[in-house]
């Protein structure tokens, strides 16, 4: 027998066990759950949800399936995550910067917002911002104008959208009643919950962003000086180049943490994929399945993530070698 036969043996007795086990396993379950009445597989999905949900990306009503409902979930979802990453990132870039700034103020107060933003539970902060929206702004009638046709009240924020009915066009909301008409509306429920996501990644990001742009050799920005470059220019053109190649790999882990972190919006009552998942297993009683499928997503979704942002991390060594 040769010295690889014999390493592939011990190789393929485990893996023959894991896979018994995991047969087993599976049998036990559906008899378990056949023996109690409990359906199982995913036909659930093709039933009638008959539960409304408050907001989503596309048209649903109760008498859609609870496939549908599901979707809006992972749009949500999805579109907070977007949201959210773009969002962070500009942010945990200027605190990163500003932590590194020669100004005592600036560098000092970076700090302190990064010290409390990490020490304080995201499930606290969520809840601290989803009373701030729901309390602070006062009601429709009397809503903040930010900007055009930009309105902040206790209903959420209004917003104008593009419109391609009768032409292309701003479709501005305006008052009438008691709520604003036209535009787009985003609950507090989303508005807390991109807040909270958002202020929360930004401080490890930032943390990211200043120990990246300190792995940089300080002549670097000494022969951009010497060349007559000035501060932002260095900055831009020379140091956060080079510290990008750090950054990206930290970068990708919370890029995933907050993907994950939005499932905590069943706490304040957005309805992501957590919410309307636990809706449904409450409906069917089929937990297996539905906390499958939403472990799914989530798995897809985070190795979709990793993988775009590792294939960019390569292509840019590529680029410099």
């Amino acid at each position: 027998m040769t010295a690889k036969l014999r390493l592939l043996i011990p190789q393929l007795l485990v893996l023959g066990g894991v896979i018994a086990l995991g047969a087993d396993l599976v049998h036990n379950t559906l008899a378990n759950l056949a023996r109690q009445g409990i359906a199982t597989g995913f036909g659930y999905l093709d039933r009638q949800a008959s539960f409304g949900i408050g907001e989503g990306l596309i048209a649903y009503s109760p008498a859609d399936t609870y496939g549908r409902a599901l979707l809006v979930g992972l749009l949500n979802t999805i579109e907070v995550a977007i949201l959210g990453c773009v969002l962070a990132t500009i942010l945990g870039v200027a605190v990163g910067i500003a932590r590194l700034a020669s100004n005592w103020l600036v560098r000092t107060l970076a700090g302190a917002y990064v010290e409390a933003v990490r020490n304080v539970p995201l499930l606290l902060q969520l809840f601290l911002w989803w009373n701030v929206f729901r309390i602070v702004p006062p009601p429709p009638r009397g809503a903040w104008r930010i900007l055009p046709g930009f309105f902040l009240s206790n209903r959420g924020l209004t917003i104008p959208l593009p419109s391609l009915a009768g032409g292309w066009h701003w479709d501005v909301p305006h008052l009438a009643g008691f709520n604003f008409v036209g535009g787009h509306t985003m609950s507090p429920e989303f508005a807390a919950l991109l807040v909270g996501l958002v202020i929360y990644t930004a401080a490890f990001i930032g943390e990211i962003v200043r120990a990246g742009i300190a792995g940089v050799p300080r002549g670097q920005s000494e022969a951009a000086m010497s060349l007559g470059l000035k501060p932002w220019p260095i900055l831009a053109l020379v140091i956060l180049p080079q510290a990008r190649r750090i950054i990206i790999p930290p970068l990708i882990g919370e890029y995933l943490a907050l993907t994950k972190n939005s499932s905590l919006a069943v706490a304040i009552g957005f309805p992501d994929l957590m919410s309307i998942t636990n809706t449904t297993l409450n409906q069917t009683g089929q937990a297996i399945e539905a906390i499958a499928l939403m472990m799914a997503v989530y798995l897809g979704l985070s190795l979709t993530t990793s993988l775009a942002l590792n294939l960019y991390n390569a292509r840019i060594a590529a680029r410099e070698r």
